[in-house]
């Protein structure tokens, strides 16, 4: 999928009216869906346990919290992109406990091209992190396929009183000469044998 087909949900968690009424203009829907906004720390805890997001805007201070933790809370917990927004006096204490945790920050006023220029850098990390995680669901069906493959060796082992060498040969030489998977090798022979 093209970066211009990529749809990204966002949770914007501000009290501000002026920020709240300029936000689709922010996030246009063609690329950013849906945009939920809640007023609150409290609401926002229960809308990222009720979906996951892509994007986390923390536009501080709110009436219940500065919004630290729960920033550190998303970015920790889920794979999720999180903006904090600090006024000028919060800026240095923001900085210190927020950008260790990978939380980006950025000092309020801000105009409207600093934030687009922040957005393309929030769709950047979230995309380097979709690719990890792309590479670790390849690395873990490349275990399971390990797994897989050492349980019929041990089945092989043990009912055909084969050597570990040659239980591994007839694994390979079946999957060549029938072109299919050492996976699907292996599960004949648990389903066999197992």
């Amino acid at each position: 999928m093209s970066l211009k087909e990529q749809i990204y949900s966002v949770l914007v968690v501000s009290a501000a009216d002026s920020f709240n009424r300029a936000l689709p203009e922010l996030f246009p829907k063609a690329s950013f869906s849906p945009v939920n906004i809640v007023t609150d720390v409290s609401s926002a805890k229960r809308a990222v346990s009720e979906r996951d997001f892509d994007f986390v805007i923390i536009n501080s201070p709110l009436p219940d919290d500065v919004g630290m933790r729960f920033a550190i809370d998303s970015v920790s917990s889920y794979n999720t992109i999180v903006l904090f927004l600090a006024r000028t006096d919060q800026y240095p204490d923001a900085f210190e406990k927020l950008v260790p945790h990978g939380v980006f920050l950025m000092q309020k006023p801000i105009s409207k091209m600093l934030f687009q220029t922040a957005s393309g850098w929030m769709i950047s990390a979230r995309e380097r992190i979709r690719n990890t995680e792309k590479k670790t669901l390849s690395i873990e069906e490349k275990m399971n396929e390990i797994r897989l493959v050492n349980r019929a060796k041990w089945l092989l082992i043990s009912e055909l009183n084969m050597s570990e060498p040659d239980a591994h040969r007839y694994i390979e030489k079946q999957a060549m000469n029938r072109c299919i998977s050492r996976r699907s090798i292996a599960e004949e022979i648990i389903n066999t044998y197992g």
